[in-house]
């Protein structure tokens, strides 16, 4: 079972739309957090390490990321996927975005 880790600033919009998308997908478990003070549920080193793999939505999240919980990204894989903050919860056009960026790199049934 790979486990796979989508972050966002605020864990509200993009990184938790993420999460339920992906939830049933075959061959992995999700879980979501947010990198800025105030998040909904903020990234912790427990989750870093917890994750095979690791969806980040902006560059400025890889490089927070990077800085902040570099003793823990060890062998991690993060894959940033470019989707800039203008989508709500469950938006169509985020979720259609998320299907074709993040598909390729989650196992095929």
């Amino acid at each position: 079972m790979q486990r796979v880790l989508f972050l966002c600033s605020l864990n509200r919009w993009r990184s938790p739309t993420a999460e339920q998308i992906f939830a049933e997908h075959p061959g992995i478990e999700c879980a979501s957090a947010g990198l800025n003070h105030g998040a909904e549920n903020p990234l912790t080193p427990e989750l870093v390490e917890w994750a095979d793999l690791i969806f980040v939505m902006e560059r400025q999240h890889k490089v927070k990321l990077s800085s902040e919980f570099k003793p823990w990204l060890r062998g991690k894989r993060v894959v940033c996927l470019n989707i800039p903050d203008r989508y709500q919860f469950m938006d169509p056009a985020l979720v259609k975005l998320l299907h074709a960026k993040v598909g390729s790199f989650l196992p095929q049934d």
